[in-house]
């Protein structure tokens, strides 16, 4: 869920966390400078050279079949529903604070996040532990340029099966409205079906009568309702599904057990354990303290069954 410029641009760009939640999952810092395109693997930068708290994640979602084979069990999974969802009337993947209207007649969708759902970043990923440094706007913006992400596996099956049968598929993300056109080109290159341009529902994108808080998707999903009867809804976070009123460990708890028995139905989680609102759930999402306080935290959240 993520997120070169004018003055203008950038001030816009620091205003918006792009899949990292500003709220939530962004650190409150200046902007790093960007990672050196000439910097290679076998070349680390300085900063690089000691551990990295994403060392291993990155590493599993690269290099693991299991990751892979989590993935196309997700969509695999979802396109065993999917008929089954079509036929009945009143399947909805909104919760009814969302919906606003009736769903009944409205032509069917599916709604996706992005980044780490549809599109894979962990080469942005893999840099900033290269290089020792951490999320900043102005590098994910130019990763973004790139146009370089793949597809999860089982992504670009489900979706064109869905799109066949006249499902419209929303790509509903935390990437800021200027990354809009970079966003549809990869998606495209990428195999995955773009019907136009309003399928994209950035951060910033307008929903009348409704007050984005952050980097909630809450109004865009209500947004996507008004227009759709939304079958199914895919994710990395919990965020993704449902709007987080308390990113605390019990707020979320409280949330998923509320909504448990969607998952599997018409909520589908990817996996995603190289960033997200469950990190700084933690630490009080408080970015502002230095990486060492923040890892210490951590560390005394693991459950040592003492």
């Amino acid at each position: 869920m993520r997120p070169a410029l004018t003055l203008s641009l950038l001030a816009a760009a620091l205003s918006l966390a792009a899949c990292k939640p500003a709220s939530f999952t962004a650190p409150d810092t200046a902007a790093q400078p960007a990672t050196p395109a000439a910097t290679t693997a076998a070349e680390p930068a300085a900063a690089g050279a000691g551990p990295h708290d994403n060392l291993n994640a990155v590493l599993w979602v690269q290099r693991a079949a299991e990751y892979d084979a989590v993935s196309q069990t997700v969509y695999r999974a979802a396109a065993d529903k999917l008929d089954a969802a079509l036929k009945q009337p009143n399947w909805d993947a909104l919760v009814p604070g969302e919906r606003g209207n009736a769903a009944t007649g409205l032509p069917p969708a599916v709604v996706m996040d992005v980044d780490e759902t549809v599109l894979d970043n962990s080469p942005y990923q893999a840099r900033l532990v290269r290089d020792g440094k951490e999320y900043d706007d102005i590098s994910w913006d130019l990763w973004v340029a790139e146009k370089k992400a793949r597809a999860l596996p089982g992504v670009v099956d489900f979706a064109k099966a869905a799109s066949a049968k006249g499902v419209t598929i929303l790509y509903l993300s935390n990437r800021a409205e200027h990354l809009q056109a970079a966003t549809i080109a990869n998606l495209k290159a990428a195999g995955l079906p773009v019907k136009d341009d309003s399928v994209f529902l950035g951060l910033g994108t307008f929903v009348a009568d409704c007050e984005q808080n952050g980097s909630e998707k809450n109004c865009r999903r209500k947004l996507a309702g008004q227009n759709y009867r939304v079958l199914m809804q895919f994710g990395d976070q919990l965020g993704d599904f449902v709007q987080i009123i308390a990113n605390t460990p019990a707020g979320r708890d409280a949330l998923y057990a509320e909504y448990q028995d969607w998952f599997g139905e018409r909520w589908f989680m990817l996996p995603n354990p190289t960033y997200g609102s469950w990190e700084p759930a933690v630490f009080n999402n408080a970015w502002d303290q230095p990486p060492a306080a923040r890892r210490a935290t951590k560390l005394g959240a693991l459950d040592m069954a003492k």
